[in-house]
């Protein structure tokens, strides 16, 4: 089937009032930056729908890529002709000739936008039923439920015929929420975690500590690997790959073993929320579970959090680990994440870290670290870089 046109309903932004067209036109802009490999594209946003031109584009290409943007209901791929009756009823015609087996039941169901269309929903309803009729006697139309429902909408320019309405991604544009910043280790949890923060419309930049020579190349690569899955969902996401070395060794040298953890994790969230007022994020988002690790039982988390006011988004606190790797098989993650490269987490994981620590010590401990210094350090020697869904970059201020 040559489709020409792909047809994108909007879901929950209708809920949104006057911010409707900024979250609109965020969606376009998401949905220029998904398809930048297919060029002759047009994307015309309108209140109730958006219209995909494709121009020779191919569809069975660009619809993979559609499910997975957030603020997609649904989309339909669609095919334009002239507002001609004979004209609609031989494409109706065409496309039941390919898609019917024999077996299903039909409905045509016709919306018209242009009200000075020669035939009105119901004669249009009608006129179409016949024609499939013609060429299959023995079809039957049923109204409720059918196996082929044959949509057909009359616009002021032109007649739009389509026959599939596939399942988008959900959610709010990604961008529409404001920024945060994700701690992206090698693990499972955080890529699941920055997917769900993107659902809600949460722009992420992903924030990743290293620690040469004890972290390797291979384990930074894998961080931008599970970063670079999931911009199909936005495009592209920046990362920040944060020093950590000096810091690591420090808190070895310095700090009671049970700690180690306690203190690290707190130093993560210092420059994690420092990075955030740099690059005017307004969260952190991490993929903390309740429970899991050490780190993240509540007398943990109470300890680690004290360090500062921003939010901390957890989209996975509540989930089950059996869940977590559901969801990272879904995005595509789980396979990269269970690769055997350490990150810094686990290299300076300590034998017996303190499940309660107690928030009195952890003062006493951190005084005898250089903590504004190693801040100041770590933070002069971040490392940018955007990773994109294609390496072609493009101005889309001009397509809106």
């Amino acid at each position: 089937m040559k489709y020409t046109e792909i047809m994108i309903r909007y879901g929950e932004l209708s809920t949104k009032g006057k911010n409707r067209r900024t979250f609109i036109n965020r969606l376009a802009l998401n949905v220029q930056k998904s398809l930048i490999d297919f060029p002759k594209v047009k994307v015309i946003a309108e209140r109730d729908r958006m219209h995909l031109l494709l121009n020779g584009e191919d569809s069975d290409e660009i619809i993979p890529l559609l499910t997975k943007i957030f603020g997609i209901q649904t989309f339909s791929p669609s095919i334009r002709v002239e507002k001609d009756i004979e004209v609609i009823k031989q494409t109706a015609q065409a496309i039941m000739q390919e898609i019917y087996t024999g077996k299903e039941t039909f409905r045509i169901s016709t919306k018209r936008s242009d009200h000075d269309f020669i035939q009105d929903t119901n004669e249009l309803n009608l006129t179409l039923g016949n024609a499939i009729v013609d060429i299959f006697p023995d079809i039957k139309a049923q109204m409720k439920q059918p196996d082929i429902n044959l949509r057909v909408e009359i616009r002021v320019e032109g007649a739009y015929l389509s026959y599939e309405m596939l399942q988008g991604a959900g959610g709010l544009p990604v961008g529409t929420a404001g920024k945060g910043m994700l701690m992206l280790s090698g693990g499972i949890d955080s890529p699941v975690a920055g997917y769900f923060a993107m659902k809600r419309g949460v722009e992420i930049e992903a924030v990743h500590f290293a620690s040469p020579p004890y972290t390797s190349e291979q384990s930074l690569q894998k961080a931008k690997d599970l970063a670079k899955k999931l911009t199909p969902y936005v495009g592209s996401i920046h990362f920040i790959e944060v020093p950590f070395t000096e810091i690591q060794e420090e808190i070895k040298k310095h700090v009671p073993q049970g700690y180690w953890m306690t203190i690290t994790r707190r130093m993560m969230l210092r420059l994690t929320d420092a990075i955030r007022q740099q690059r005017k994020g307004l969260i952190i988002v991490n993929g903390e579970s309740l429970g899991q690790v050490a780190s993240q039982t509540l007398q943990s988390m109470v300890a680690i959090n004290e360090v500062t006011n921003t939010p901390i988004i957890r989209p996975v606190a509540t989930m089950d680990k059996l869940e977590i790797i559901q969801m990272a098989e879904k995005i595509d993650t789980f396979e990269l994440s269970i690769q055997p490269f350490e990150d810094c987490c686990t290299i300076f994981a300590p034998p017996q870290p303190k499940t309660r620590p107690k928030l009195e010590k952890v003062p006493k401990y951190e005084q005898r670290l250089d903590i504004e210094g190693m801040i100041a350090r770590s933070m002069a020697n971040l490392v940018h870089s955007d990773i994109s869904a294609s390496q072609i970059e493009e101005d889309f201020s001009d397509l809106l």
